[in-house]
């Protein structure tokens, strides 16, 4: 065997060491008890439950984010979560909902905002223990809106006539045009759900309720602003947000883990919202199809008000 055959297994024999007691401390540093931190990242519209499939994949629902959290929970090595939310906000309920697990969380939560959280994306945001964002997020939207659908021109131009009968003064008021008092009512319940998005923004984020009812028109706000108004607490990216959650849990070194939401089953892509069989009816009923379908959602739909 030649002199540089010899010299090139020696040297390749210390590279093979040398990845070896690197990947060896990787893992014995991965398994130290609570020096974990997660990513979970949080993605699309807040709604109450997904509608699954191809083309109308999933967005931010409670039963989503419990799953994750509860899998953080129980993961002893992990000892805070850093949440990616990037959403446009959505169903209240929902909000609230996940809002309230988020609050309740034991271990540290740090929210890092992508290139949008706002109205109900904020809102969720609002109970973590902290708020980063980057100098060009676009947050805030503290409101609520409430939209009423009047289909009946469409309705006219189908050729289709509707008739009603209700068991209760108001109980067709999401499928008729408003009236004076209807309007009345419709604005009452956005109100009362505008104090709420606001008393849990000021007590969220330690802000006087009397500032945040200022901030609370609906406005955007890109993350500079938001950072001096109180709404976030320091600009940055998923590393900065890493870097305060494990200083918030007292962890040096942290390992990060990506936490993935569960992957959707076959039956759900194809049977889901907008799923293969859909596409194919479409494709065999043509656009007649298409727009009858719609005008049965919308007749089927009430209008919710919205963060």
């Amino acid at each position: 065997m030649t002199k540089n055959k010899i010299i090139g297994i020696i040297v390749a024999v210390l590279i093979v060491l040398s990845l070896v007691v690197v990947v060896w401390a990787d893992v014995e540093r991965a398994f130290i008890p609570g020096n974990r931190i997660a990513v979970v990242s949080l993605t699309g519209p807040i709604m109450g439950s997904s509608g699954g499939g191809i083309l109308a994949p999933a967005g931010i629902t409670p039963d989503l984010v419990r799953r994750l959290l509860e899998q953080a929970e129980r993961d002893g090595s992990i000892k805070a979560v850093v949440l990616r939310i990037e959403s446009p906000g959505g169903a209240i309920a929902a909000s609230q909902e996940i809002g309230d697990m988020i609050r309740d969380f034991e271990k540290y939560i740090v929210v890092s905002m992508g290139d949008m959280a706002t109205s109900g994306g904020y809102y969720i945001s609002a109970h973590a223990d902290m708020i980063i964002a980057q100098p060009g997020t676009i947050t805030g939207s503290i409101g609520v809106i409430f939209q009423h659908l009047n289909v009946d021109g469409l309705l006219e131009k189908l050729g289709i006539e509707r008739e009603t009968i209700t068991g209760g003064e108001h109980k067709d008021m999401f499928v008729t045009p408003l009236t004076a008092e209807r309007r009345d009512i419709l604005q009452q319940i956005t109100d009362e759900a505008h104090d709420q998005f606001m008393r849990t923004v000021a007590g969220g984020r330690d802000l006087p309720l009397s500032e945040v009812r200022e901030l609370a028109t609906g406005e955007l706000f890109i993350g500079t602003q938001a950072l001096d108004l109180g709404l976030v607490d320091l600009l940055g990216g998923r590393q900065v947000a890493i870097d305060a959650a494990a200083e918030l849990a007292g962890v040096q070194d942290p390992v990060v883990i990506e936490l993935a939401p569960p992957v959707p089953s076959i039956w759900d892509l194809f049977l889901g919202g907008g799923g293969i069989l859909e596409i194919v009816r479409a494709r065999l009923l043509g656009e007649e199809f298409i727009m009858l379908r719609e005008v049965r959602e919308l007749l089927n739909t009430y209008s919710l008000p919205r963060f």
